[in-house]
């Protein structure tokens, strides 16, 4: 078997046609969605970035234990466990610069072989000791992104990171091919921002914007409504799709190489997301610190596999991003131990039958999150409560060696025997919280916009909350902290 995991960063589930009538160009992704099966009920785990690569590395959900972390020496890392056990030979190509910073480490080095293209946000790349030209803008800024974009022709798409990511998959495939048994990690950081791609791809949804300042990168906060109105929305919403058809032009060359070198028989894609990212909606911009509404957890998911039954099909199983890592487990003729908490979706592809009963999302230190395909149910920590961050890697002592001042050293974890480090951190709520839990219908509100009101209801998420709690062994803190002790 010969298997491709493509990750595309921040891909809104609501701008692709395969979930509804998108008025965003992604044809490439509308034709493996044709060829495959697509998931209609695929939610997120731990977010963002770093924790959610954690989740599909190992199989596990991270968000109850730690933060953005490095892989930890006690995890199950997928390729490692693929080349033990089945000697699969695994490679990764991605422009995610953030695998590559002292707080995400270890993520690559399990690959037999990876590669890094440079340049994606504020990548460390080119050395320039003089200040970049930067123009009246909104939003963030890095100096670094500046020195990038500098280097850059803004106008070639072979400039651009995730178009070089495409064309070193496409070298992948045509030196490798004829062989079998391997797994090709294939990452591009696109269509997360900054929202920046070829001024051909922007005008391709009749942008209006006037220029009045540079907006590309909205902060991470509410949308002000003073300086950033409905033009200044439509803009950035223009410039994601813009940058989100980019993408999609160059999976279509990596989609059409697949067909010159007839891959389709033998080999497994399946093309996911980490989390959705808000462009406006509800009043916000980005993800992180608001509610984690749907439409930052509620996430594409499309697998093609040879022979599947439910190719060309839709699939309304619940699933969840650890269900990854023994999916590719399971497809490669592996085992995952009892450590793993994800579920094998092979069963899926050829029969929508039962996966998971509910499902738990969120970040770590803030809310709980869980749904169970039809409504979701967040509750939100005690002010003042106290989470346990926990890690054998303390590589936030680097920065701030206070950090680790009030930290325990034990055996804390139950699936190891491995010491760790627990750090007490305060918890958090999202923006504007009541504090009290809240509680959604998907069906009937799909956006979110008024919580219900129904003990019954609420009484049965709490008690799968805690169920689920035990299941995926959360820390003590956890329970106390949301009051479910």
């Amino acid at each position: 078997m010969k298997t491709i995991m493509i990750l595309m960063d921040s891909l809104n589930r609501h701008y692709l046609n395969c979930y509804g009538d998108s008025w965003v160009q992604t044809p490439n992704i509308d034709r493996l969605a044709e060829r495959g099966i697509v998931f209609d009920n695929h939610f997120a785990g731990s977010l963002p970035c770093m924790p959610a690569r954690r989740d599909i590395i190992t199989g596990r959900l991270n968000f109850l234990e730690t933060p953005w972390s490095p892989l930890q020496p006690f995890d199950e890392c997928l390729v490692r466990e693929l080349r033990k056990q089945r000697e699969t030979y695994s490679h990764m190509i991605t422009d995610h610069f953030h695998y590559f910073e002292w707080n995400g480490m270890g993520y690559h080095t399990g690959f037999n072989t990876w590669e890094f293209l440079r340049g994606q946000e504020g990548d460390h790349w080119h050395p320039r000791v003089k200040d970049p030209v930067v123009p009246v803008y909104r939003g963030k800024n890095r100096r670094q992104d500046w020195v990038n974009r500098a280097a850059m022709n803004l106008e070639r798409d072979e400039d651009y990171p995730t178009p070089q990511s495409f064309m070193r998959g496409i070298d992948f495939l045509k030196h490798n091919y004829a062989q079998d048994n391997w797994h090709l990690h294939l990452e591009v950081f696109d269509p997360h921002e900054p929202f920046v791609c070829p001024q051909k791809y922007v005008d391709m949804y009749k942008d209006t914007w006037n220029n009045k300042y540079h907006f590309d990168w909205p902060s991470y906060g509410p949308v002000d409504p003073e300086h950033e109105g409905e033009e200044a929305i439509a803009h950035i919403r223009n410039c994601y799709a813009g940058t989100l058809t980019m993408a999609d032009a160059w999976l279509g060359k990596f989609m059409d190489t697949m067909n010159e070198l007839d891959l389709w028989k033998d080999t497994t894609v399946i093309l996911t997301t980490d989390h959705g990212h808000l462009l406006g909606d509800n009043g916000y911009w980005a993800k992180n610190y608001m509610f984690d509404y749907a439409k930052l957890a509620h996430i594409p998911l499309i697998v093609y596999s040879p022979r599947a039954a439910n190719n060309g099909q839709r699939v309304n199983a619940l699933t969840t991003t650890i269900d990854l890592m023994p999916t590719f487990m399971e497809l490669h003729g592996a085992i995952p131990s009892h450590n793993v908490q994800g579920k094998s979706l092979v069963h899926l592809l050829h029969d929508d039958q039962f996966h998971h009963d509910a499902v738990l999302y969120g970040y770590f230190g803030k809310d709980i999150n869980l749904t169970d395909g039809r409504y979701t149910y967040c509750r939100q920590p005690i002010e003042g409560s106290i989470v346990h961050h926990h890690t054998a890697i303390p590589v936030g002592a680097m920065a701030d060696p206070e950090s680790y001042a009030n930290a325990e050293m034990g055996r804390f974890l139950k699936r190891t025997q491995m010491p760790v480090y627990r750090v007490p951190v305060k918890s958090r709520r999202h923006h504007n919280a009541s504090g009290l839990p809240l509680l959604y219908d998907l069906l009937t509100d799909p956006e979110q916009q008024t919580p219900i009101r129904n003990r019954e209801l609420e009484g049965n998420m709490e008690s799968k909350m805690k169920e689920l709690l035990v299941r995926y062994e959360a820390p003590d803190s956890q329970y106390i902290r949301m009051g479910l002790s």
